[in-house]
């Protein structure tokens, strides 16, 4: 584990992802056209004059937002820290931001902080709170990077010290402990202002985690590509920023849903290779979450409740040399983990050098039969029986108990 990364997030694994702004009331469409990307990038892809998109502010007033409702939903899903959007690519602060006017509490009749309620329901449920921040692209500020601009007739410099280090402070001053930053879109930052919010970050909260997106090499840990799960164990810390559907902010026009058992895969996968699961919801204008969400929500719910031990605190085991369909391991001192993802009567695995003591369903405790023989080709091999599987059941998790603390895998005989 890497010496800055702490250990609630490590062994967490989990995370809930918000992302929610003024992009939220248009809901994917503005004059009649529905845009072809994701929801938030609205204003840059539909070319939304500023002064126009600015008015949305005044509409803004999501009395259906309960922070303590989402933050309960997040910790019965087996989540360990929320992130929250303060502000995204758009300009606009979702907080009492004392550096701009432009934001939720005056420009909006909302008049409330979400982010100071989101503070209080995390200190009620025990999650950690983390904040998303914009640094490069504002869309609202001439002089900050735009998708598509180099920035030569930009005056970068002015943007960055004016509103990004104010905002930055403020967030990381008044809002007590914060887990981590997430940075997003560096842009043409450069080595040195990259430094400089760091710096910013590690003196007012020398724990605060800071995520990979900084830019130029600077982060804590790895922020992969949206949805892009790395292929194997990737050595260090790294987390995947992923979506229910197409879209990061509220559209009615993605119905593109991910089932509850492709997320609850992923989940896995991403844990089995060693890094965090950062799932996102898109509350939408009226601040209400939508009800899929709310279902996968509830799904996770009632996986975690039953095989969190097979997730949380658990590392990535040295690359099996097979590829066995439909299955994925985790493991702690003295248990591997099987999880099968696939309906199947056995577990047959090759090439496992460790003793087993003992080998049981997680979710029930139930017992199961390991058979251990030597192969005609010389191999070791482990047949563990596998009862039926329980409706809805989507990762079956088998616990090995094993004589020795590491998971040992043999060469391959040839």
């Amino acid at each position: 584990m890497n010496s800055t990364t702490p250990h609630w997030w490590h062994d967490g694994k989990f995370g809930l992802f918000i992302h929610w702004g003024l992009y939220s009331l248009l809901a994917g469409e503005y004059g009649g056209t529905v845009t072809d990307n994701i929801a938030e990038w609205i204003l840059h892809d539909l070319d939304i004059p500023v002064e126009e998109y600015r008015k949305l502010a005044s509409r803004f007033d999501p009395t259906r937002f309960n922070a303590d409702a989402i933050v309960k939903m997040a910790h019965d899903a087996g989540m360990t820290y929320v992130v929250f959007t303060t502000k995204h690519h758009e300009g606009f602060a979702m907080y009492h931001s004392k550096v701009s006017s432009y934001n939720c509490v005056e420009a909006s009749p909302f008049g409330r902080d979400p982010l100071a309620e989101l503070r209080t329901a995390c200190d009620k449920y025990g999650l950690q709170l983390c904040l998303y921040y914009s640094q490069a692209q504002d869309w609202d500020d001439p002089d900050a990077c735009r998708e598509g601009d180099d920035g030569r007739e930009k005056d970068f410099t002015s943007y960055f010290t004016r509103k990004c280090i104010p905002q930055v402070t403020e967030l990381l001053t008044n809002y007590g402990e914060i887990g981590l930053i997430w940075f997003d879109t560096p842009m043409y930052m450069t080595d040195a202002q990259s430094k400089q919010l760091k710096d910013v970050v590690k003196r007012l909260q020398p724990n605060c985690l800071i995520n990979g997106r900084i830019g130029n090499g600077l982060g804590d840990y790895m922020t992969t590509g949206d949805n892009f799960i790395p292929a194997l164990p990737f050595g260090a810390p790294f987390e995947v920023p992923a979506t229910m559907n197409s879209t990061w902010g509220f559209s009615t026009h993605d119905v593109n849903w991910k089932s509850s058992e492709r997320m609850i895969c992923s989940l896995v996968k991403v844990v089995s290779r060693g890094g965090n699961y950062l799932l996102n919801i898109g509350p939408d204008g009226d601040g209400a979450v939508p009800s899929e969400s709310v279902a996968i929500l509830n799904d996770f719910s009632r996986f975690m409740g039953m095989n969190s031990q097979s997730i949380r605190e658990t590392k990535p085991v040295p690359v099996y040399p097979y590829d066995v369909e439909g299955l994925f391991f985790t493991c702690e001192p003295g248990k591997l983990y099987i999880h099968v993802l696939e309906s199947r009567e056995q577990v047959y695995l090759l090439n496992i050098a460790n003793k087993p003591t003992g080998c049981h369903l997680v979710a029930d405790g139930k017992p199961l039969t390991l058979k251990e023989r030597t192969t005609c080709e010389g191999d070791s091999s482990w047949l563990i029986a596998l009862p039926p599987r329980n409706a809805g059941e989507i990762d079956q998790v088998v616990c090995v108990e094993l004589e020795e603390e590491a998971i040992v895998f043999e060469p391959i005989r040839w």
